[in-house]
This record gives structure tokens, C-alpha cells and sequence, in this order.
């Protein structure tokens, strides 16, 4: 974010009612934005897309040869009560080449003109939405893929790299870089997928962060009802962001260090504890270690039985040569560190293995993170209520906290927040077959 004085910067802070200024940040992180220079390039905040010439191509709605049978329309809904907000649609076309969608259908195919490093995306891309309280209307031309809807209280800052296979690669905004142009800026996004056949997957989550508060509903032509995901409830961020920092204050850990602030001392989004073991590898490292040691303890004496919701159906558990082993299941289970169980993607939890090594994975990990394996009725996962999660300690107390604050319990706040013994839905997710309007809204769901 670009600061032209410090009063200005101030001034605006204060302007920006979704935004809180903390009078003692020293239990916060503060960002110090950059220039494109400082953006970093990796796997999680690039987008990479196949070679698109030199130069930057934009094409007008009415030169597009490539466009599936029918649009999709967007409404855009500002209920912000902020500075502006401006939109950003983007993924990778038809053609695999990233691109931009501005308001109008225009196309701007952005390049890394060759460079190693990144450039800055010069071209006007922002769809600058009205005044709070009205909508914007446009559609989609294009069928699009891994894609993204973006939305600021104020503008991001987006890079284009060339790859290590010779493509075009797209440099997105990064929560975990401290020094990333857009550190300072409050934003978030829509996943965005709409296929060539005219079907739309969307989805909200918040296995990252919790930023700008996004909501969106889907209406279809196919009959079926509205599909609508709420999502945290406006003023959510900072509510949020102070129930980590008392949490910190209660167990000494560094939970509010994952409330990240602007310069002019605003909260502008909460990072996973996942997300924040990047920025600190070592503020959690043994966390879970002494409830690890009683999980492995309590499950040598007794069986774990894991309900794998599928055609293995229940399979019975325990710990042997120091690790979890299920029949059936061709890998195992070491002890997890506390980056295994933040992420449940690495170490024992790593995406491999058969199928019944990864219905374990989800549900061993799912009980680590909400706590459950100690409690009553723990040695069968998951058959716990919800109500159940996150009540003993340690836990994740993120997690915790986005499900307290939740409308309708939609989005994730970790990877397999899916798991669960009835028919809790968690999923931020609406999709059609035969979409009619993908509507989004800024700063709280209204109806």
C-alpha cells in the first residue's frame, strides 16, 4: 500500500470503519510493503499458465474466438463500509495463457516479456465497484480455470515471471510475504472455476487466512434452490484478530502475532497457523508435542477405530513400533510435528498411499486439529458432534474461532474441515451444472 504521509495514512485508517487500529500492536506482526521488487515467487502464489508472446495482448469482447456456449453473469454487491473496493477477475484461459477479465469482457493477456524476475502487470485490469449499498453487473465471456476473484479496499498488486518450463507465470499477492506490495492491503478472493460446458465451481475458504469478508450465492436454471454460502459475519477479521491475541495473552503463544497489520496499524487479515509457521517456523514448534505423546500413549493400550466412510468401513487402529498402523493401510503413521497437524500435508500426513491410508489421513488429522482423540467417545473418529470440537486444550484455536463466527458454518478453516460424523456441511463451496447468476457480496451477506 502506498503511503503518501503519515497522516494521510492515519487519517484513512480511521475513515475505514471495518478496520481496527491496535493500541498495542507489539502482539501483532506489521508488514512493511514493498515494491515488485520484494514480491516472491513461489508455488503457493503463482499461477502458472503456458506462454503468451512478448507483449501484452488485449482482446475485445467482440474479437474473443474461443468462448464456451453461454456467459456466466456475475453481480458484485458492496456492502463494505470502508475506502473502495475494486475487483479482479483472473485465471488461466481456454489456452492454459493467464488472463484478466475486466467489467466490459475485455481480455488482457499480460507478459512476463521473458524476464527471470517479476514485472509488475501495468495494464488496467481493477473493476472498481460502486458505493456501498449497490451492485455491479457483468458476465464472464470465457471459460475459465484455476481462477480467482479478488476483492481490495484499495488496489493489488499482481507480476508476471517466466517460468522454469518457458511460460507465462502470474505472481499473486502472498499473505505470508511480509514484504509483498499488497502486505498492507485488506483483500480476499473467490475460487473460480467455469468450464468450457457452462458449469461453475466456486468456493470461500479459510485454510489461509481470513481477510476482506466475502459471501455469495448461486442461482441455477436447472429448478433446484438458491445455494448460498455466508461465511463469516461482517467485522468478523477483527473479532477474530482479537480473540487470537487474548488467546495469546492466556497461553503465551504467539497466536496474536497471526493477526497482521498495515503501518498505520490496522488489521488487515488473520493468518492460519499453518499460513504463520511460515513467516515463524519455530512460534509453535512443539505445541502439540506433549498431547501427541498421550495420543500414542492412550492408543497403545487401546484400538483406534477409524471410520473411513467408505468401503473399508471400520478399521481398527493402534500404535506399534512406535507408529499408528491400520489394517489395510500400506503406510502408517509416525508422529506428527506441529507443522504436520497445522497443514495436514506433510510428514505422516502427506497425500499418498492407498485409499485406506488416505480416509485415515483425513480423519487422524481432522481429530488432531479439533482435539477430539482424549475426549469421551474419541476412540472412534470422527463420531464426535461438532459441538464436541475444538474443547480441550491444546488446539487449533483459529479454527475455533472462524466457526464461532460463522453465519452458516460454511468454509473451511483447515484442509479436511469436511470430516465429520453427520451431515455437517463446511464447505464454502456453490457449483452448477446450469448456472444462472454467481452473485458476491462485500462485507456481509444480505439477502
Amino acid at each position: 500500500m502506498k503511503l503518501l504521509t503519515v497522516v494521510a495514512a492515519l487519517l484513512g485508517a480511521a475513515m475505514a470503519a471495518p478496520t481496527i487500529t491496535l493500541r498495542d500492536g507489539s502482539d501483532v506482526t506489521i508488514v512493511h510493503p514493498g515494491t515488485v521488487k520484494d514480491m516472491k515467487v513461489t508455488k503457493e502464489n503463482t499461477l502458472n499458465g503456458t506462454y503468451n508472446g512478448a507483449q501484452t495482448k488485449i482482446v475485445a469482447l467482440s474479437e474473443i474466438s474461443d468462448r464456451p456456449g453461454n456467459s456466466i453473469p456475475f453481480e458484485f454487491v458492496n456492502n463494505f463500509s470502508g475506502r473502495a473496493v475494486n475487483a479482479y477477475i483472473v485465471g488461466l484461459d481456454p489456452q492454459k495463457r493467464v488472463v484478466f477479465v475486466r467489467q466490459d469482457g475485455t481480455l488482457v493477456y499480460p507478459s512476463s516479456g521473458g524476464s527471470g524476475v517479476p514485472v509488475p502487470v501495468k495494464e488496467s485490469i481493477k473493476i472498481s465497484l460502486p458505493g456501498k449499498g449497490q451492485k455491479l453487473s457483468m458476465s464472464l465471456p470465457i471459460s475459465l480455470e484455476s481462477g480467482r476473484i479478488y476483492f481490495a479496499e484499495g488496489e493489488l498488486q499482481f507480476a508476471m515471471v517466466r517460468t522454469g518450463d518457458g511460460g507465462d507465470g502470474l505472481v499473486q499477492p502472498s499473505v505470508t510475504n511480509l514484504g509483498d506490495p499488497s502486505a498492507g492491503t485488506d483483500w480476499g478472493f473467490v475460487e473460480l472455476t467455469f468450464t468450457k460446458e457452462g458449469a461453475i465451481y466456486a468456493n470461500i475458504s479459510y485454510v489461509d487466512f481470513v481477510g476482506m469478508i466475502l459471501s455469495m450465492d448461486l442461482t441455477t436454471d436447472d429448478g433446484t434452490p438458491k445455494q448460498v454460502t455466508k461465511g463469516l459475519t461482517n467485522g468478523a477479521m477483527q473479532t477474530i484478530c482479537d480473540g487470537v491475541r487474548q488467546q495469546g495473552s492466556k497461553d503465551g503463544r504467539p497466536w496474536g502475532k497471526m493477526c497482521i497489520a498495515n503501518s498505520a496499524g490496522a488489521a488487515v487479515r488473520v493468518l492460519s497457523p499453518n499460513d504463520y509457521t511460515v513467516i515463524d517456523p519455530n512460534g509453535f514448534a512443539n505445541y502439540w508435542e506433549s498431547y501427541v505423546n498421550q495420543v500414542w500413549d492412550k492408543y497403545s493400550k487401546q484400538p483406534l477405530i477409524v471410520n473411513t466412510q467408505g468401503d473399508a468401513g471400520n478399521v481398527s487402529c493402534k500404535v506399534s513400533g512406535g507408529q499408528i498402523s491400520c489394517p489395510g493401510d500400506n503406510l502408517g503413521f509416525q508422529k506428527p510435528s506441529a507443522a504436520d497437524i497445522w497443514g495436514c500435508n506433510s510428514g505422516p500426513f502427506e497425500n499418498r498411499g492407498n485409499g485406506v491410508h488416505l480416509a485415515a489421513v483425513a480423519r487422524i488429522c481432522a481429530a488432531f486439529v479439533r482435539t477430539t482423540l482424549l475426549l469421551p467417545g474419541g476412540n472412534v473418529q470422527p463420531s464426535l458432534p461438532a459441538s464436541a470440537y475444538y474443547t480441550a486444550n491444546p488446539t487449533n484455536h483459529y479454527g475455533r474461532l472462524i466457526h464461532e463466527h460463522e453465519t452458516d458454518g460454511r468454509g473451511y478453516a483447515f484442509p479436511y474441515d469436511d470430516v465429520n460424523a453427520g451431515n455437517e456441511n463446511a464447505s464454502g463451496t456453490v457449483a452448477s451444472g446450469r448456472p444462472k447468476t454467481l452473485t458476491v457480496y462485500v462485507g456481509g451477506y444480505t439477502a
